[in-house]
């Protein structure tokens, strides 16, 4: 009888172990991975650079307001997508994981209308060594009707040297590096916003809905940007944001 159990227990543990073993290859990507952007031609392009460590609130709030644009009747909206040098996720630096519509090293991109530049974490140091990056923003700048940052997102700008002849801003705390980095600059400080000529350069953080809101305004009038406004409970006045328009 204990030599018949040993026998089972010894069959039963060679059938576990003759079972197949799982192939170690990765499964295909799912389709959001993979997926290439239907955009309506009859809308302005409106790219989001992105790259580990970019900051959610100078991504998310021009964002929402540029996307709310497609429920307007009687405008030219706004394609908006994120573009990055891989199509692998994104870290923001709060911790949420995003998709890059684009790889902007290796995809056909659309032509750029608008460029927003977000902040992110390394934009004062190691993003600005990024020379692909750097490159990228120079192309786009050659056809762009606009180009905007948010925060520090004015650092990539400016190292693109795309600033060098208009006046900029950037985020409060960082104004005195950004003129020590960039001495030939006409930096304006204490504003939430700057405009000058096809450039907008923004304080960023909950102000970057402000500057976003301008945009909206400048394109479509203020009809339009009210109602984004409200759509998303902001409170929306052009006259009482402390700016510079040039």
């Amino acid at each position: 009888m204990k030599f018949s159990y040993i026998f089972l227990l010894l069959l039963f543990i060679v059938s576990c172990t003759s079972q197949p073993v799982p192939s170690p290859e990765a499964e295909p990507l799912p389709e959001v991975y993979t997926r290439k952007m239907d955009l309506d031609t009859s809308r302005y392009n409106v790219a989001f650079l992105i790259m580990d460590g970019v900051y959610n609130t100078e991504l998310t709030a021009p964002y929402d307001i540029f996307q709310h644009t497609i429920f307007r009747e009687g405008i030219k909206a706004m394609n908006t997508f994120m573009v990055a040098n891989t199509k692998d996720p994104i870290t923001t630096f709060e911790g949420i994981r995003l998709l890059p519509d684009f790889n902007y090293l290796e995809d056909d991109l659309p032509k750029i209308d608008i460029l927003v530049v977000p902040s992110a974490e390394h934009h004062l140091d190691t993003d600005l060594e990024d020379e692909a990056m750097i490159n990228f923003v120079k192309k786009v700048d050659k056809e762009a009707l606009f180009m905007t940052s948010h925060c520090d997102g004015a650092f990539v700008l400016a190292k693109a040297g795309i600033l060098d002849e208009v006046a900029s801003t950037t985020f409060p705390s960082d104004i005195d590096q950004y003129k020590e980095m960039f001495p030939q600059l006409d930096v304006r400080d204490e504003v939430i916003f700057v405009h000058d000529g096809k450039y907008i350069t923004s304080a960023g953080g909950a102000r970057s809905f402000d500057a976003a809101l301008y945009l909206c305004e400048l394109l479509y009038g203020k009809k339009i940007a009210d109602s984004i406004a409200g759509g998303l409970v902001i409170d929306w006045d052009k006259e009482k944001v402390k700016k510079v328009v040039l």
